[in-house]
């Protein structure tokens, strides 16, 4: 086990090392894994402009653009966690346009999202052509589930205080704190708490980040 980075800076700079210590012949795949408000997608939008500068190629994408139809996503109910975590994202369209083609034997042909937010649709974009050498950071919820454990080179898992994710929320959301306090406690946190018991992701973690303190973040490299 690694020891807590002293810093923001200094942890960027260990987890681009991890990455770039993963040795396979295809883009390395990492999953930045977390409830949301736990700071998923600014550390991956951080550690990717650190492998930038050292010369990786780098492919950001996010759960948030897999995901399916509201009429689908809530057919639950929209204040359902069971709902939230069973029918919010198309995992088959992102194993088959992205997390396939750069596994071993992939083409490296990607599409890096299926949904159209503006529309509320399924999206069919043009794709990409990825390099061997690429380095895809995905960030989103639910990463590790059954379907999609497989398809990481490395995986990262981002926690923080509960109360800190609803807080958080509230701050960044334009919406009434009540109602976003409602979405959370019974939609998001429920949902949260089902993957848990189900997947038990810290399990298959090879790094955790406790991101309470953003500027001075505890992590480790995990034993699995």
């Amino acid at each position: 086990m690694l020891p807590a980075a002293t810093s923001r800076e200094e942890m960027l700079d260990r987890l681009a090392d991890v990455v770039e210590s993963v040795a396979v012949d295809h883009p390395t795949r990492v999953a930045i894994d977390g409830p949301p408000a736990a700071g998923k997608t600014t550390m991956a939008d951080e550690l990717g402009a650190v492998l930038r500068e050292r010369g990786r190629e780098v492919i950001r994408a996010t759960i948030d653009d897999f995901l399916v139809p509201t009429a689908q996503r809530y057919r639950r109910g929209e204040y359902s966690g069971e709902g939230c975590y069973l029918d919010a994202h198309d995992t088959d369209a992102l194993n088959r346009v992205l997390l396939d083609p750069l596994g071993p034997g992939g083409g490296r042909h990607i599409r890096q999202t299926v949904y159209d937010h503006a529309t509320d649709a399924a999206l069919s974009p043009p794709g990409i052509t990825a390099r061997a050498d690429a380095v895809l950071l995905f960030d989103g919820v639910f990463l590790l589930r059954p379907e999609l454990i497989d398809r990481w080179e490395l995986r990262i898992v981002v926690t923080t205080a509960i109360e800190s994710l609803v807080d958080r929320a509230v701050g960044r959301e334009r919406r009434v704190p009540s109602e976003v306090q409602r979405r959370w406690r019974e939609r998001y946190l429920p949902a949260q708490q089902l993957y848990v018991s189900t997947v038990s992701p810290l399990d298959y973690a090879d790094i955790v980040v406790h991101n309470d303190e953003p500027l001075q973040p505890v992590w480790a490299v995990r034993t699995r």
